[in-house]
């Protein structure tokens, strides 16, 4: 019997933490076809946090040094992208832009890119 041809697996290859947790965030990004949320960093074993403080992405790498992390904001803030690479962040991210927007961040955190919203540069 031959194998099933790879691109009718299910590809969800990509674990998404979203801290503090955001049931319905968490379902927008769980229909994209390559993202999983998780909600743990020690079980989930994340490629990509989303957070919604930058006091936390120190947190979240010293759990999980190899994971990339987004900081989620509504609006620009002075100092606020500065201050996330600064705590080792990934980039700045809209919290309330389209899902699609905020997936393809992340898949391009998880390939070790700089990630900043148009929308939000100082």
């Amino acid at each position: 019997m031959d194998e099933m041809p790879r691109d009718h697996r299910p590809a969800k290859s990509l674990r998404v933490l979203l801290d503090p947790p955001d049931p319905a965030l968490a379902v927008l990004l769980g229909l994209q076809p390559d993202l999983e949320v998780v909600t743990d960093v020690l079980t989930g074993g994340p490629h990509v946090a989303l957070v919604d403080d930058v006091a936390t992405v120190a947190d979240v790498l010293a759990e999980a040094p190899e994971c990339a992390v987004l900081v989620m904001t509504g609006s620009a803030h002075p100092g606020l992208l500065v201050a996330a690479l600064a705590a080792g962040a990934s980039g700045l991210v809209l919290r309330d832009g389209p899902v699609e927007d905020l997936a393809a961040a992340v898949r391009r955190a998880s390939m070790g890119e700089t990630v900043v919203d148009p929308g939000l540069k100082e």
